[in-house]
Formats: C-alpha cells, sequence, structure tokens
C-alpha cells in the first residue's frame, strides 16, 4: 500500500506502445492518446483473443486499443477500479477490481459480468493457471484467490505470512502459480491444491511485478532498490542492478520477442531491456516526461505494449521487433 502511494503519487496512468528493430539497436515508440478519457488511471494491460490490447482504467472502465491505435472504452457493469487483467482459458477478459472487491469478465464484445468477493479484501493481479481457473491476489488480506470460468471462488491462506500483502501473480514453468509479496520481501509459490511455498533468500527489495522467462525461471522487479530479479523455480534467487539508473523505479515486466525481458521504469520514463545473463540497457526517446511507464506486456502484433502513468493525460505508445 505505501509503495503504490510512492510510485503513483498524484498522476494520472496511461497506455502505450514500443517497437524494437531487429538487431534490437534501437526502439521506436509511439503514444496514444485519442479515446482515452482524461484523468482516468489505465494501469494493466494484456492481449486480447481479438488480435488487439486490453487494459484497464481504475476509473472503473476497461479499455481496448488496436495495434493502429484505435480506442474503445467500456463502462457499463464495470463498479469498482479495475487493476490488474490477463486472457481467460474461455477467451474472455479477467480484471480484479481492486477498490470494488470483485473479479470481473468482459467479454470481446464489451459484455461485463461481475463477481463479489467477500470482505475488503483488494484485489490486484490476476493470471491464468494450468488447471483452467484464473488466480489472483488479495492485497490487503494476505490471501491468493482461485475463480473458475463459471464464477465459483476459494481464497487460500494457509503458509502466507501474515502483512506480506500478496501482488504480482503469474503461471510458471512448473504448472504452479508464483506471486511477489510486497511487504514481506518475498517471492511465493502456490500448487493448483493450494500449498505455498515462500523464498526469501536474497531478496533485497519488495517485489512489485512478476513473469516467466525465456530462461525457464521466474523474473521480478523491485522498484524501491531500482533491481531486477530472477527466480528459479526451486527458489535460487539472483538481483540485477547494473545498468539501472537510481531512482528509475522498475515496475512492470514481460518476456519480449527477442528472448529478452522487458520492464517499464516508472520514476525515469524509461523502458530497460535486460538479457537472461542480466545485462540491462534504457531506452526513453519517444516517452513523454513525467509519463511513468508502468504494465508492459508483448502484443499480439509482435510489440511491446505498456501503459504510461501521466500528470492528468492518458495515453499508449508503441515497440515493434
Amino acid at each position: 500500500m505505501e509503495l503504490r502511494r510512492i510510485l503513483i503519487g498524484c498522476a494520472t496512468v496511461l497506455v502505450c506502445l514500443l517497437s524494437i528493430d531487429a538487431d534490437a539497436q534501437r526502439v521506436r515508440i509511439k503514444e496514444f492518446r485519442n479515446g482515452i478519457t482524461p484523468n482516468q488511471q489505465p494501469f494493466g494491460i494484456t492481449s486480447g483473443p481479438d488480435g488487439n490490447l486490453w487494459f484497464t482504467e481504475i476509473g472503473s472502465r476497461v479499455g481496448r486499443i488496436t495495434p493502429t491505435g484505435t480506442v474503445t472504452e467500456f463502462t457499463a457493469g464495470i463498479s469498482g477500479d479495475p487493476a490488474g487483467i490477463t486472457l481467460g482459458p474461455d477467451g474472455n477478459l479477467w480484471f480484479t477490481e481492486f477498490n470494488g472487491n470483485k473479479i470481473g469478465k468482459i467479454t470481446p464484445a464489451g459484455v461485463v459480468t461481475e463477481f463479489a468477493l467477500s470482505g475488503n479484501v483488494k484485489p490486484n493481479f490476476i493470471a491464468t493457471g494450468s488447471d483452467g481457473n484464473l488466480w489472483f491476489t488479495e492485497n490487503f488480506v494476505d490471501r491468493i484467490g482461485r475463480i473458475t470460468t463459471a464464477g465459483s471462488i476459494t481464497e487460500f491462506s494457509a503458509g502466507i505470512t501474515a502483512g506480506s500483502s500478496p501482488h504480482g501473480i503469474v503461471l510458471g514453468p512448473d504448472g504452479n502459480i508464483w506471486f511477489t509479496e510486497l511487504n514481506g520481501q518475498r517471492i511465493a509459490r502456490i500448487t493448483p491444491a493450494g500449498v505455498v511455498t515462500e523464498f526469501s533468500t536474497g531478496i533485497s527489495g519488495a517485489p512489485w511485478d512478476i513473469t516467466l522467462g525465456p530462461d525457464g525461471n521466474l523474473w521480478f522487479t523491485e522498484p524501491l532498490s531500482d533491481r531486477i530479479g530472477r527466480i528459479t523455480p526451486t527458489g535460487t534467487v539472483t538481483e540485477f542492478s547494473t545498468g539501472i539508473t537510481p531512482g528509475a523505479h522498475p515496475t512492470g515486466i514481460t518476456t519480449g520477442p527477442d528472448g529478452n525481458l522487458w520492464f517499464t521504469e516508472s520514476s525515469g520514463d524509461r523502458i530497460g531491456q535486460i538479457t537472461p545473463s542480466g545485462q540491462v540497457r534504457e531506452f526513453k526517446r519517444g516517452i513523454t516526461g513525467g509519463a511513468a511507464p508502468w504494465e508492459i506486456t508483448l502484443g499480439p502484433d509482435g510489440s511491446l505494449w505498456f501503459t504510461e502513468v501521466a500528470s492528468g493525460v492518458a495515453r499508449a505508445g508503441r515497440r515493434r521487433h
């Protein structure tokens, strides 16, 4: 919660797209503004089944942007601050509602269904599991939730340290779900049956987002310590800081089309690239000053798309492989 305040402050989030040349020596970034309601907060972003990108807006909207930059926003049926979003196994988009304490489902046609959670749990990020269900973090109550595509919800707390604030979440190479613990300085693993294992050795900062890397390991961001972390499926952690500008706050992370990891720097207005061996490069040209890149994903067009946090506006930008 404190980290969220530090990184967002009084700003407003956006959506962006980015592309790199084949030799990865240059990136081209294009930002899109039209169609995104000002003073909303686009947050999470994912590829949809329709060849478009889908993103959440904390101002009670879900947006869709085509590879050419045409935006459509959906508000009907959404009641409370969408945050994380993912493509579900049923071909719909599933998202969390952080302040609404709900899980939402939106079809490619824009029809929304909401499923209420019990209490003020603050669901945050969401991922599809190997079991065909959706798994999500419950930030305020130190639980992991599971929801079937029919809407049946199960919550797991055993094995999760109290006060740890589960945050980012992703399907691992071992068929388990992996998640970050923002306040616990841990990475944790939960099996489809709900058995949790936590790992803390070697983690020096507050892990935020997490993704599956091209090397079969899990990679995560540590915004407050300006590091990128890597954890093997057996729990061995390596952290990388060389090449990351101090105060950059690495935030979102995803695997790119070039076999490297790409991450946003929310306080540096940069996009970073880290190879599986840990070599970092940063890119800034084309990103509006003060935009604060946030979450990032690989688009169906082979480009990397990312949201931006900007002062009072919403945009989008692109990087192509």
